[in-house]
């Protein structure tokens, strides 16, 4: 069968691989149909690496296909599920899996549209990491998948003003369309400037940092949230960040969430029943599809940001 593997920097390679071995009790052989890449394998095909070869299957994990054996009671051979490859070991076209990391998936939408359930999923979990977000003002900062995501599901709970914060214009005209009520461009226009505006001077009750892996934005997320207001950090940091206004952050009385590892059995099937009952149209984010065949140009797309592109979905053999 084939696999994936990034053999230098900016280069994946589809090798021939053996199939897996056979299934372990509580795990089963899962053959994906549909994969999408995430902004957290970016740093697997971007970054230097210090040693290459990397890791066959680097780097997916936001995927649905097919059961194709199990011996347990949860699944059966021929079911349609979503499935989370353990550390994105995911670019495989057969591959064992724990049942624990596989949901059950809801058909009622086309494959591209449940798949993202995965990255909705973990939105909804650090929303449940908050408070009654109804009449709030928030700012969403950074609109790539995540925090385009976010800006649907606040509005879907009732947030009021929802500020959505980029740099690129085409994902602001995105976020527009994903529910944000105003977008400000943060190399045309200062954001604490137009977020002072847009609020009446109040500043934000809730800021979102959704920026990702490269760079973070807390600095900028104390500045735009009042006092006594509420920063959830969702953008994945570096282990150690230094320069964190912290002092700034302490004097406005600011609470500070995070949000890592959604609950299986709850968050991805209520993303699901989201997307599957119209709550949230999830097509304007599917910008991009290739076959496998062309793993390459879909990771330069996605990584470079190209083309308009937002989400990046990888067909596999097995969907004909």
């Amino acid at each position: 069968m084939l696999a994936g593997q990034i053999v230098q920097r900016r280069q994946i390679e589809l090798i021939s691989h053996p199939e897996p071995e056979p299934a372990k009790p509580g795990e089963i052989v899962f053959q994906p149909e549909l994969g999408c890449l995430c902004g957290s394998d970016i740093p697997f095909f971007q970054a230097q690496h210090p040693k290459y070869p990397l890791q066959i299957g680097l780097s997916l994990h936001e995927m649905v296909g097919t059961v194709l054996w199990s011996d347990g009671t949860r699944f059966h051979a021929g079911q349609k599920v979503l499935a989370v490859p353990t550390n994105h070991v995911g670019v495989l076209e057969r591959l064992a899996i724990s049942e624990n990391l596989v949901v059950p998936l809801d058909t009622r939408r086309p494959l591209e549209e449940m798949i993202i359930s995965q990255p909705l999923g973990t939105v909804l979990y650090g929303l449940r990491m908050l408070p009654n977000v109804l009449g709030w003002n928030v700012v969403v900062v950074g609109q790539g998948p995540i925090g385009l995501l976010f800006c649907a599901a606040l509005r879907n709970l009732g947030a009021g003003k929802i500020i959505g914060l980029d740099k690129l214009p085409y994902r602001l005209d995105l976020g527009k369309r994903m529910g944000a009520t105003d977008a400000i461009h943060v190399e045309h226009d200062d954001p604490i400037t137009a977020v002072a505006d847009l609020t009446g001077g109040q500043m934000a009750d809730l800021v979102i940092e959704a920026v990702g892996h490269e760079h973070h934005a807390l600095n900028l997320c104390v500045e735009l949230c009042r006092y006594k207001g509420r920063i959830h950090y969702f953008g994945v940091p570096l282990p150690v960040v230094d320069g964190i206004r912290w002092r700034d952050l302490f004097v406005k009385n600011i609470a500070v969430t995070t949000s890592n590892g959604p609950e299986f059995g709850r968050d991805f099937p209520l993303a699901m029943q989201w997307i599957a009952e119209g709550r949230i149209d999830v097509q304007p984010l599917l910008t991009h599809r290739f076959p496998l065949s062309d793993i390459q140009t879909a990771f330069e797309i996605f990584s470079d940001r190209a083309d308009g592109a937002c989400k990046v979905l990888i067909d596999f053999p097995s969907a004909g």
